[in-house]
């Protein structure tokens, strides 16, 4: 039931990607967890992944990360390709990450040797056709909560199929549905250690 929720409208912030867009972004979000218990940011390309972490977490060491993408996103440099990865760099440690709905085929063998090695959680999009979304996100939920850790949830559109985000480029056919997205949002929503999405 919706009618018991307060939402707050925080504005929003022109030009949120690339530079200089990005420290304004981690600007405007700073110090906003003290006040909200949940911080939903829309808008943008997933680079603001990375901007929205950095400015409402100021220790990464201390958070957990959980994707929902067809993409590992631990490209070098600075994209929407990129934003895991500048978040290990900046201090995220891999083990506390958990990437959902990563397809075979858009991904290079280099980025899925890289999640390995820097000991990321990773749920394929052939795993979700044997498990129920309920059960991934509470594993997500408990890899990337573990100790009391606050959560981040990044939803990439691209993890559905084609059919669902036909204006998103980089969705593939055999992602998930619209339901499993709206499922997995609403559970990582319902988890008091998820603070922001």
């Amino acid at each position: 039931d919706l009618r018991n929720l307060t939402c707050i409208d925080l504005g929003d912030i022109a030009n949120p990607d690339g530079s200089p867009g990005e420290a304004k972004v981690a600007s405007a979000l700073k110090g906003l967890l003290k006040k909200h218990k949940l911080i939903v940011a829309l808008g943008g390309d997933n680079s603001i992944t990375y901007s929205a972490a950095i400015g409402l977490f100021p220790d990464l060491s201390k958070i957990g990360l959980i994707t929902l993408d067809a993409h590992h996103d631990l490209r070098d440099g600075k994209s929407n390709g990129s934003p895991v990865w500048r978040l290990i760099e900046a201090g995220l440690p891999g083990k506390n990450i958990v990437q959902i709905g990563i397809s075979d085929f858009a991904n290079s063998a280099e980025y899925s040797q890289r999640a390995k090695d820097y000991g990321i959680t990773v749920i394929t999009r052939e795993d979700l056709r044997t498990k129920s979304m309920k059960r991934v996100i509470a594993k997500a939920l408990k890899v990337a909560g573990s100790g009391g850790r606050e959560i981040y949830v990044d939803l990439d559109v691209d993890v559905c199929d084609r059919s669902v985000a036909p204006a998103c480029p980089a969705s593939v056919p055999g992602g998930i549905s619209a339901d499993e997205l709206r499922q997995a949002a609403h559970l990582a929503g319902s988890d008091s250690r998820v603070r922001a999405i």
